[in-house]
């Protein structure tokens, strides 16, 4: 089974902090195919934009890299919903709009650390909540990560 996913900056960013984690393995769920990222150009920005910062100091060929796969492995998303709820970041509100947009095609979540900065709505979860819906994690990775 493909799962389908808008996978938010602060995931991605988590991932290239520390690889065997959480936000880690969404990312590997990636690479290995089970999740199919979707995207849109704004959303592969936000990506290149955050990742490049000074202050994390990541690897600029490794980043290209893994936009590169995202991009190859993921779906583009042309296609925005408006979003009429009140959001705290104005740049979240394209990771939600895709999520919709592509979520009328088939079940597509939005993967975020910051479910709070979202309109409550059983699309958006967590990494770890986003784990247990596809299954590839056993139960004692997630009791060591709490």
């Amino acid at each position: 089974m493909k799962f389908f996913a808008v996978i938010d900056t602060n995931v991605i960013v988590s991932a290239f902090l520390k690889w065997d984690s959480i936000p880690g393995f969404v990312l590997q769920s990636v690479f290995e195919g089970l999740v199919i990222p979707v995207f849109n150009e704004q959303i592969l920005e936000e990506y290149s934009l955050v990742l490049k910062r000074k202050k994390f100091g990541f690897n600029q060929e490794r980043i290209i890299e893994v936009i590169e796969q995202i991009k190859l492995l993921g779906i583009h998303e042309e296609k925005l919903i408006e979003v009429k709820e009140e959001m705290p970041d104005p740049k979240d509100i394209v990771f939600y709009s895709v999520a919709l947009a592509h979520g009328n095609k088939t079940h597509t979540h939005l993967v975020t650390g910051n479910t709070k900065h979202f309109p409550r709505n059983p699309i958006v979860v967590t990494p770890r909540e986003f784990l247990e819906i596809i299954g590839i994690l056993p139960q004692e990775i997630f009791v060591s990560e709490s």
